[in-house]
């Protein structure tokens, strides 16, 4: 697409300085940025740099001090980085998306389609399922009996929901995810592992994102629950049972074991695992690869193999990196405390 500075900037609430009636062809990085591009800087030092590439106009921030000299126009706005985001989205292409039911998707009995829904080719669709207005279900997908998901949805191959699996609104999940697979529940008894029914079910609530790869098993009985506005990276498990309170963030490789409860705007990094039946209180931060084995009251910031204070943790972690040299100087003290005791003790023997 083509625009302008100054149509851009409407459209991001910015504010123009300059000529705001130069084309805008495309959007990228300042690296990267050629003619006719736009880009962003966050930071006076970053807009400096901008100023000397060869893209056509920066997105700036609005309070920025910048005493440098540049010809391109600036669209001052409140959070660059933001409007950057939304200026993505408008150069952003269309994705070319089949319109309607595909004659070869399959499709079960007393399903029910919203306006301008769309099914691709070679989708599963079962007995009793519910598509709101607006969504896209890719090739190959999977939809289990009694599966309700709401409008604005997109769900991308070889995603599996299975049976009573119940999705909002603008929910999107990537390829390989599946969701209502059995919670791992066994029971050891008479020298054999006895499988516990799992016949719960999972609910994803508004403006959730899932990313690739997913797993997301079915309570035991009731629900487990991904609360609304939550984003969940690739190659993430999440048991059965489990709580996820809203806007919370898990990134790639997080195993979550059956029954946590995770509360309100909760970050767990990286390879982060969580034993069964914790309790993660709101607004914690989990540092990656820490391992989860006991409750955290809201706001914390936890680190390390047991999930301790990150301050803590940090501390013990500078002292880790000195113990070589420690243990020298320990020796050292105890060679001659040893030379010390020997001299008392003949001195005494003198005496």
């Amino acid at each position: 697409m083509q625009t302008t500075v100054g149509q851009l900037a409407a459209l991001i609430e910015g504010a123009v300085e300059g000529d705001g009636s130069i084309a805008i062809r495309g959007i990228s990085s300042i690296e990267d940025a050629q003619d006719g591009d736009i880009t962003f800087a966050e930071s006076d030092k970053l807009l400096e740099t901008a100023a000397r590439s060869r893209a056509s106009a920066v997105i700036a921030p609005a309070g920025s001090s910048f005493q440098g000299t540049t010809r391109k126009p600036l669209i001052r706005v409140k959070n660059p980085r933001f409007a950057f985001a939304q200026a993505l989205r408008i150069f952003a292409p269309e994705p070319k998306v089949y319109q309607g039911i595909h004659p070869s998707a399959i499709i079960g009995q007393n399903s029910r389609f919203g306006h301008n829904a769309s099914v691709h080719a070679l989708a599963f669709v079962g007995d009793n399922v519910t598509l709101g207005d607006n969504c896209v279900i890719y090739p190959f997908v999977y939809l289990g009996d009694n599966v309700a998901v709401g409008d604005n949805c997109v769900i991308y191959p070889h995603a599996v929901l299975h049976d009573n699996t119940e999705i909002g609104s603008s929910v999107v999940i990537h390829s390989g995810s599946v969701l209502g697979t059995d919670g791992f529940g066994y029971m050891f008894i008479e020298n054999r592992h006895y499988k516990i029914p799992q016949i719960g079910r999972v609910i994803i609530e508004d403006d959730v994102e899932i990313g690739a790869n997913v797993t997301i098993d079915k309570a035991r009985t009731g629900s487990t629950r991904i609360g609304a506005g939550t984003k969940i990276d690739n190659m993430v498990h999440i048991g059965h049972n489990v709580t996820v309170g809203k806007n919370c963030v898990i990134v790639a490789q997080v195993g979550v074991s059956g029954s946590v409860e995770i509360g309100d705007g909760v970050i767990l990094a990286g390879q982060v695992g969580v034993k069964d039946h914790v309790t993660i209180g709101d607004g914690t931060i989990v540092a990656a690869r820490t391992g989860v084995i006991g409750d955290l009251p809201p706001q914390s910031f936890v680190s390390g193999m047991y999930g301790r204070p990150h301050g803590n943790e940090m501390r013990a972690q500078a002292v880790y990196g000195t113990l070589p040299e420690m243990q020298k100087h320990i020796k050292k003290l105890e060679t001659r405390l040893a030379a010390l005791e020997k001299d008392a003790v003949e001195k005494d023997t003198e005496a």
